[in-house]
């Protein structure tokens, strides 16, 4: 099957025990995640080929985490080994009514200080087929934005399918700032993700009468927004996750799909949250997956693309450590998470 290429920044994940707050902790529990190689794992999970793209330092921490992303089948020998230090961020995973917290330690990471021609693209895609970036590794520097549109432009020149999770990030740059980088790279993009805010944020288009904060939303509001979005953009695709946030511990999960002719509303899962982060790569990963799927209709794409994310938030950590097989499950049906013997 297709060969899948990845391109941004990993971090080491700090994450507090128990749901401690900050303040209370003593202990960390280190994992390593990024939107970019999250979406890599999900895939190398499901069967496809996978190569994610970075910059970590040649230290012991870098191959730490290179040694962890290994593990799940994942190609890391396009990263290159340079910089001083790996960008950190820190968890709180909230509870009930109080919302979970992430705090970054990225400023100077490796990936920030990548320069012009590092990265030999045309070497890097040739023989792939899909290019994934999200609007995270953009915000990360100026060096890295030009990287990432010199990668969206190479594989677009390339044949390659691109594809872009919007995934923005306030602690990262503004609305304004967002849109001045990201808007010109959707030039080069085929299909385009999100989540209810990330096209108002990205790209300026906004669902009418949402106000995702209720904990209510109606995924008909989102017609109009996929619809602006095809028209403004040219995408040939456009997926948007729907997430109604009743607590820290109990959300609604589902996504509106279109698929170049006919817009989709997918099915609506319960989710008691176990860890969130990483939702939207599983999101990603199971859309690139279904894509790449000729046999599949548009509905079996989403229905799985939904299932993938709703139980990737039953466990610790970034990645999408669900298989193939369990995915299958749950979007044929099977939510009974009854014990398996």
């Amino acid at each position: 099957m297709s060969n899948i290429v990845t391109f941004g920044e990993i971090m080491l994940r700090l994450a507090t025990q128990r749901r401690e707050r900050f303040t209370q902790a003593r202990e960390f529990e280190v994992t390593y995640g990024g939107g970019e190689c999250n979406v890599a794992v999900t895939l190398s999970n499901f069967g496809l080929d996978a190569t994610f793209v970075s910059a970590i330092p040649d230290n012991d921490i870098g191959q730490s985490c290179i040694n962890y992303i290994r593990q799940f089948g994942v190609d890391t020998s396009k990263i290159l080994r340079q910089g001083k230090r790996l960008g950190i961020y820190f968890l709180e995973s909230g509870a009930s009514m109080r919302a979970s917290k992430v705090v970054y330690d990225r400023a100077a990471s490796a990936i920030s200080e990548i320069q012009s021609n590092q990265f030999n693209w045309e070497e890097i895609f040739d023989g792939k087929s899909w290019f994934h970036f999200t609007g995270i590794t953009p915000a990360i520097s100026s060096t890295a934005s030009n990287e990432c549109m010199v990668a969206a432009k190479t594989a677009k020149k390339m044949g390659l399918t691109v594809s872009a999770d919007m995934n923005y990030r306030k602690n990262l740059w503004s609305p304004e700032e967002a849109q001045k980088t990201m808007i010109p790279l959707m030039e080069y993009v085929d299909v385009a993700i999100g989540n209810e805010e990330d096209a108002e944020k990205c790209l300026g288009i906004a669902a009418e009468g949402v106000d995702v904060t209720t904990g209510e939303i109606d995924a008909n509001a989102y017609e109009s927004v996929v619809k602006n979005l095809v028209s403004k953009y040219g995408f040939k695709k456009v997926a948007i996750t729907l997430r109604e946030s009743h607590s820290a511990d109990d959300n609604d999960w589902s996504a509106i799909y279109f698929d170049g002719a006919d817009i989709l509303i997918g099915k609506k899962y319960p989710v008691r949250i176990v860890d969130r982060v990483g939702g939207g790569d599983a999101f990603c990963g199971g859309m690139i997956y279904g894509l790449n799927r000729d046999d599949w209709s548009s509905r079996e794409v989403l229905d799985f693309a939904v299932a993938s994310s709703a139980v990737s938030h039953t466990f610790h950590g970034d990645f999408n450590l669900v298989s193939l097989k369990e995915v299958l499950s749950v979007a044929g049906g099977d939510t009974s998470g009854r014990v398996q013997r």
